[in-house]
């Protein structure tokens, strides 16, 4: 029989509200609440201080620093891109004219695969945009040094790359621009949101034009900029979230370890490795399903999982790359992406966030075991 409550696949980490009335009396009595606002200035010091970057600019979502770091960079013709990711990542290039070229992904993390980028290059090509999936570190010297080859700049996709380090450095800091969501179902929200980091004073001008329609003073408007400015209540709301992450990716931390264990020796389930030299935020736990040796299919126990209540995430599934706006590209052909192709049709996403009981998570545990 099916249980009643249910499991979510993840839970918006949501500051006190007590907490926050403070801050909401501090706007109305300022009565500034949008255009680079108090807020919006503290938050986007203390997003760099927390990241350990030095160039941030924050804006309204998680898409619109993709498509401003495309027109920053003045980026066109092709880009090399993964098809294993949420469609924002391809869509940010369709929305400025650029044709996305599909490289398969590396088996061991689900990211670009730096072995298969050369042979997708062609005169057109001007960028490769990675995602590091799942906040799993790209293998950022082999992709620079692809880039660098051939005189290609490198833009990350880092929506679920919050606060991750590789020996103590933010992945933030590779390629030339990075981005991260910071949508409700992150590690790190503010409702909705996102930011856009690069490393120099410059670039960050240019993008801060860029995102306020491209005004450059009262009267002058430097470039075709689009409006997608973080407003004050949601900045004021990220600053007080922030003294909140790290418990709540503590406790991610400690499901994921649960269920790392209890999964281990299930017949016909993979999970990714972890890597000593990283720091994880734990923003999801995929586990994939090899039908023949679990005994079930994907989507068999996905559906099994949500009439008991426990409610995963075929995430990635399908692949940008089989959406109908896609698919006609050359590149897009399922024989072209294999290991892409095999891993959005094992995955899911298995409930993670910060709100899991111990018992959530043998409840979750115990729903997979069963059969496998």
């Amino acid at each position: 029989m099916a249980d009643s409550s249910q499991i979510t696949v993840t839970s918006p980490l949501l500051p006190p509200l007590e907490e926050f009335i403070p801050y909401l009396k501090d706007i109305w009595d300022r009565k500034w609440i949008t255009n680079n606002g108090h807020y919006h200035q503290l938050l986007e010091k203390e997003l760099c201080k927390y990241l350990g970057v030095e160039y941030l600019s924050v804006f309204t979502n998680g898409t619109l620093p993709l498509i401003t770091a495309l027109q920053a960079l003045r980026i066109t013709g092709e880009v090399i891109t993964t098809p294993y990711s949420f469609v924002a990542t391809t869509h940010a290039l369709w929305w400025n004219g650029i044709k996305p070229v599909f490289v398969d992904v590396d088996p061991s993390t689900g990211n670009l695969d730096p072995g298969k980028i050369e042979a997708a290059i062609t005169p057109k090509t001007t960028a490769i945009m990675p995602v590091h999936v799942y906040g799993n570190p790209c293998d950022v010297d082999a992709i620079q040094a692809i880039a660098d080859k051939y005189g290609l700049k490198v833009i990350y996709d880092a929506a679920h790359a919050f606060g991750v380090r590789v020996n103590g450095k933010s992945i933030l800091e590779a390629g030339d621009i990075s981005t991260l969501s910071f949508h409700a179902t992150k590690t790190y929200n503010t409702v909705e949101g996102g930011a856009l980091i690069c490393h120099d004073a410059k670039t960050k001008q240019r993008i801060d034009y860029l995102k306020n329609f491209g005004f450059a003073g009262e009267t002058e408007v430097v470039a075709p900029g689009i409006n997608s400015k973080m407003d004050e209540v949601r900045a004021a709301y990220g600053l007080l979230s922030l003294q909140y992450v790290d418990a709540a990716i503590a406790a991610r931390h400690r499901v994921a370890d649960r269920y790392r264990e209890a999964l281990a020796g299930v017949e016909g389930l993979s999970m990714f490795g972890e890597r000593a030299d990283v720091t994880y935020n734990y923003s999801y736990f995929p586990i994939f399903i090899d039908a023949e040796k679990y005994g079930m299919t994907r989507d068999e126990l996905y559906f099994r999982m949500r009439e008991h209540g426990v409610l995963g995430r075929r995430y990635f599934y399908p692949l940008i790359s089989d959406f109908t706006t896609y698919r006609g590209l050359p590149s897009a052909a399922p024989s072209n992406l294999p290991v892409a192709t095999r891993m959005a049709n094992e995955v899911i996403c298995l409930p993670m966030h910060h709100d899991l009981s111990e018992e959530d998570v043998e409840r979750v545990i115990k729903e997979i075991k069963i059969h496998g």
